[in-house]
């Protein structure tokens, strides 16, 4: 199960789009070093057609060598950026954290939100749109500007278990997003390279950039 965030397709997607820019990046370095080179050799060092031509050429290959020595460096530390991320959250698994979610893999367990509004509202909704397409509306009443909590409890309000994207609307026309609290489940690395952390054992995949606060794990 996996929301619309981190979609393993869409993951792998993006992994064959930055793969074939990566490709396509290297190949024209190549050809213009193989170019410059060519250059540089089938003619006179001594005797350029232009005095500061030769230095001129030199100069781009000595700075295209920097470049791409430098974009080695970087792809380097990104993958030990990754690692060193992937150790930190494998080692919060099983611990209480708070996450901003879009969507929600909902059973028969009610599921404790909260969300911030910039102003209060007198009525508003809790909006849940399924995978095909078609939204419920769970009524709110008696927003107020911060935070509001509420309870989603499938059963009560008639929501069959599912896959739902969730949002909040109010009367205001204000939109807002939900937070959870769940127990971190596992960590795993996605298509795209990136983590992908999974809440409650899958009721909801989101990413390390979605956490807003570690609890701890319970005693």
């Amino acid at each position: 199960m996996t929301t619309t965030a981190v979609n393993n397709n869409t993951s792998g997607g993006s992994s064959g789009s930055n793969g074939a820019i990566a490709s396509n990046g290297s190949d024209i370095q190549n050809m213009f070093t193989t170019l410059l080179v060519a250059q540089i050799k089938n003619q006179d060092p001594l005797s350029p057609s232009d005095p500061s031509a030769f230095v001129n050429q030199l100069t781009q290959l000595s700075q295209m060598e920097a470049l791409q020595k430098l974009a080695d460096q970087g792809g380097s530390s990104n993958g030990m950026m990754a690692s060193l991320q992937m150790l930190a959250l494998g080692g919060q698994v099983g611990s209480q954290v708070q996450a901003q979610v879009d969507s929600l893999n909902l059973g028969s367990t009610p599921v404790a939100t909260h969300f911030t509004l910039s102003a209060g509202a007198a009525a508003g909704a809790l909006v849940l749109t399924g995978s095909d397409g078609v939204e419920q509306r769970i009524p709110l009443a008696n927003l107020s500007a911060g935070d509001n909590a509420f309870t989603l409890d499938p059963s009560k309000y008639g929501v069959t278990a599912g896959h739902y994207a969730v949002r909040v609307e109010t009367d205001t026309k204000e939109v807002a997003g939900i937070e959870i609290g769940a127990t971190l489940s596992s960590v795993r690395l996605g298509g795209d390279g990136n983590a992908i952390l999974t809440l409650n054992g899958g009721l909801a995949q989101v990413a390390p950039s979605a956490l807003t606060q570690f609890n701890g794990r319970s005693n």
